[in-house]
C-alpha cells in the first residue's frame, strides 16, 4: 500500500491561500516521514529497547546450557602448628568443573518461550510506536499547512481592513459617513490584528512541533496526498483493526507468554537432575617438608570425578504455591489488557471515523460558505457605494468570508488527521505501508534471530551510537510564510 496522486482520499488538500516564496527544495509528506524513520528519537529508542528485549530469550535459555569454570587457590602457611610431622609451606589448588543440566522440571523450557512470547509482543510494540510517530508527524505537518493559510488570510484581512479605515477616515472628512462608522472600522482592525498575533503565535508553535518530530524545519512544504486504503464502513475499519492493530496483537502475545509464566512457576515443585565433571589438581611446588623415614609427598597431585546431582524439593516454604499464584493473576490482568486494548482500539477506530466523515462534509459546506460570503461580500461593497449598505455591514461580510476560509483550512486539516489516525488504529500506517523513498525498511526480526543464535560469552555488541537528530541548532522559528516551489 503506498500514497497515491489520485484514489480514495481527501481531495483538495492543497491550502490555495499560501503566498509563494523564493524558491527553495519542496518538501512532502513522504519526505518528512521518511526523516522521521531515521532520525526520530522515540522510534530509534523503541527500537534500542527492543533489541534489549530480544536478549532475554539467550539469558533465559543460558539457564539450561552447560557451564564450566575454573577456581583456584594459592595458600602460604605463615603459621605451623608444632608437632605437625608434614609441613607444606605453600600450595596451589585448582578445580575445574562442567554441569549439564538434564531436568529442571520444565522451568527452563517454559521461561524461554515466555521470553520469546514477549519478543514477540514487543514488536507489535514497535510497529505501534512507529504509528503513532507517524500519526504526530502527519499531524504536525498539517498544523504548519493549516497555520500558514491562516496566517495569510489574517494578513489579507489586516491589509484589507486598513484600506477600509483609510477609505471611512476619508469619507468622514468629506460627511459621507459619521464618526461612528469610522470607530467601527478602527474596531475591527484591532480585533484582525489581535487575530493576527494569535495566527502567528500558533504558526510558530506548529513550525516547532514539526521540528521536534522531524529533526529539521519545514520548508516549502506541499499539499499532502490523499490517503489509500481507507475503510468503506465502519465496521470494516473496525474487523480490520481487530486483525491488524498492534496494540491488540501485542496484549494478545504478552497474554500467551503469561501462560508460559505459570508453567515455569509450577516447575519450581518438581525435581532437578544434572550431570556433572569435576577435575582437581594440587600443586606444592616440590616444598613439602616431610621427616626421616616418612615417604616422600608428591608435589602435585590429580584427581577427577563425575556423576549425577539429582535435588527434590520437599518444602520451600510456600514459594513456589506463592510464584504460582502471582504467575497467575499477571495471567488474569494480561487476559484484561487484551479486552481493555480492544476497547479501546474499537473507540479510536469509530471515533476517528465519524471525524474523517464529518470533517468531509464540513470541507463541502465551508467551500459553499466560501462562494456565497465571496459573492455577498462583493453585493454590500457594491450596495455600500451607493449608499444602501453601512460600513458595519460591510465588515461584518468580510469577517463572515474570513471565517469560512479559516473553517476550510481547519476542516482540511482535521480531515487529513482523522483519516491517518484512522488507518493508524486499523494497523496500515507503518513505514512499510508508503513508499518513503531512500529508506531501508527496519527489520527487528533479524536481531532477535542474531540474539536467539549467540551462545558465546565474549561476543559483547558494539558500542552504542545515538541515531537522532539533534535540534539544537536550527533556529527558533518565526511566522514567515513559505508555500509550495512554482512548478
Amino acid at each position: 500500500m503506498k500514497f497515491r496522486v489520485t484514489g480514495l482520499g481527501i481531495a483538495g488538500l492543497a491550502v490555495s491561500a499560501l503566498a509563494l516564496a523564493a524558491p527553495v527544495a519542496a518538501e512532502t509528506l513522504q519526505g518528512a516521514l521518511a526523516k522521521a524513520y531515521r532520525s526520530n528519537p522515540t522510534l530509534n529508542a523503541a527500537r534500542d529497547n527492543q533489541m534489549a528485549a530480544d536478549e532475554n530469550v539467550a539469558i533465559q535459555r543460558s539457564a539450561g546450557l552447560p557451564s564450566a569454570v575454573i577456581n583456584s587457590t594459592f595458600n602460604e602457611n605463615v603459621l605451623i602448628p608444632a608437632g605437625q610431622f608434614i609441613v607444606i609451606p605453600r600450595t596451589l589448588g585448582s578445580q575445574a568443573q562442567l554441569t549439564i543440566p538434564l531436568y529442571n522440571g520444565g522451568r527452563i523450557k517454559n521461561a524461554v518461550r515466555a521470553a520469546d512470547g514477549r519478543v514477540a509482543a514487543g514488536q507489535e510494540q514497535l510497529r505501534g510506536t512507529e504509528s503513532g510517530v507517524f500519526s504526530q508527524v502527519v499531524a504536525a505537518y498539517n498544523d504548519v499547512l493549516r497555520d500558514m493559510a491562516i496566517v495569510e488570510f489574517n494578513r489579507a484581512n489586516v491589509s484589507n481592513l486598513e484600506v477600509n479605515l483609510r477609505s471611512s477616515r476619508d469619507r468622514f472628512e468629506v460627511g459621507d459617513v459619521t464618526r461612528t462608522d469610522v470607530a467601527q472600522s478602527e474596531a475591527r482592525l484591532s480585533q484582525a490584528q489581535g487575530d493576527l498575533l494569535t495566527a502567528e503565535a500558533n504558526l510558530v508553535s506548529a513550525k516547532e512541533r514539526y521540528i521536534q518530530q522531524v529533526g529539521e524545519a519545514p520548508e516549502a512544504l506541499m499539499p499532502p496526498p490523499p490517503l489509500p486504503g481507507l475503510p468503506a464502513s465502519v465496521d470494516e475499519a473496525v474487523e480490520i483493526a481487530i486483525k491488524d492493530n498492534p496494540d491488540i496483537a501485542a496484549a494478545t502475545r504478552n497474554l500467551e507468554a503469561t501462560g508460559y509464566d505459570v508453567k515455569a512457576a509450577r516447575g519450581g515443585r518438581l525435581p532437578t537432575l544434572a550431570g556433572f565433571g569435576r577435575l582437581n589438581r594440587n600443586d606444592n611446588f616440590g616444598g613439602a617438608i616431610v621427616p626421616p623415614g616418612f615417604p616422600k609427598q608428591p608435589s602435585q597431585q590429580t584427581s577427577g570425578v563425575i556423576g549425577l546431582q539429582a535435588s527434590l524439593p520437599l518444602y520451600q516454604g510456600g514459594l513456589p504455591a506463592a510464584q504460582i499464584r502471582q504467575t497467575q493473576a499477571r495471567q488474569a490482568a494480561a487476559m484484561e489488557t487484551v479486552i481493555g486494548t480492544e476497547r479501546q482500539i474499537i473507540q479510536l477506530v469509530r471515533s476517528s471515523f465519524i471525524a474523517w466523515k464529518a470533517s468531509l462534509n464540513v470541507i463541502k459546506s465551508a467551500e459553499s460558505a466560501i462562494a456565497a460570503n465571496t459573492l455577498s461580500l462583493d453585493g454590500v461593497r457594491a450596495e455600500n457605494g451607493v449608499g444602501t449598505r453601512t460600513i458595519i455591514e460591510v465588515l461584518n461580510a468580510e469577517q463572515e468570508l474570513i471565517n469560512s476560509r479559516v473553517q476550510l483550512a481547519t476542516s482540511r486539516r482535521n480531515a487529513y488527521v482523522a483519516a491517518f489516525t484512522l488507518l493508524a488504529a486499523m494497523g496500515n500506517a507503518e513505514a512499510r505501508d508508503f513508499d518513503l523513498e531512500g529508506v531501508t525498511l527496519y527489520d527487528p526480526k533479524v536481531n532477535a534471530r542474531k540474539a536467539s543464535g549467540s551462545f558465546l560469552d565474549w561476543s559483547g555488541g558494539t558500542a552504542p551510537v545515538a541515531q537522532s537528530t539533534r535540534t539544537i541548532n536550527t533556529k527558533a522559528q518565526d511566522a514567515s510564510v513559505q508555500g509550495p516551489p512554482k512548478p
